[in-house]
């Protein structure tokens, strides 16, 4: 994740892609900017100074699974304290129509594929399972 200097503060988007019952995870090498936190992730980072969060959330995509999403959608926005700084997280969506090969950007350690009834357990996800928390509540707003 990229440092602006801030840490009051942490503006942070993440993208939820499906496909048919399949989601994306990801995994990232240097944990430093993810609280120090290993195990699996939505696509997520922070939002750069003055940086929109839909491009934030197309430029996520892009920078870590080599994907470009024709439509995205903001699904909600989650604020809470936490690790020291106030967090606001743009929570999108976007779907597609295939599961397209992803390609794993320079921070990822692996981005793969994940089956809906066969996601990974909380305890191999980041943050006590926080992506997969994410998930339920996009599935349950649809």
């Amino acid at each position: 994740m990229e440092r602006t200097g801030c840490q009051v503060h942490k503006l942070v988007a993440d993208v939820s892609v499906f496909a048919g019952s399949q989601v994306l995870l990801a995994r990232y090498r240097d944990t430093s900017g993810y609280d120090g936190e290993g195990g699996w992730f939505l696509p997520d980072d922070y939002l750069r100074h003055g940086e929109h969060p839909e491009a934030a959330a197309q430029r996520i995509l892009k920078d870590q699974a080599d994907l470009q999403a024709t439509e995205l959608e903001l699904n909600h926005i989650e604020s809470f304290e936490g690790h020291g700084a106030w967090h606001l997280i743009f929570h999108y969506t976007c779907k597609l129509v295939s599961p397209s090969p992803p390609a794993a950007g320079r921070n990822v350690a692996a981005i793969e594929w994940f089956p809906l009834d066969g996601l990974p357990s909380p305890e191999a996800v980041a943050h006590g399972g926080w992506a997969l928390e994410v998930i339920e509540a996009i599935r349950n707003r649809e």
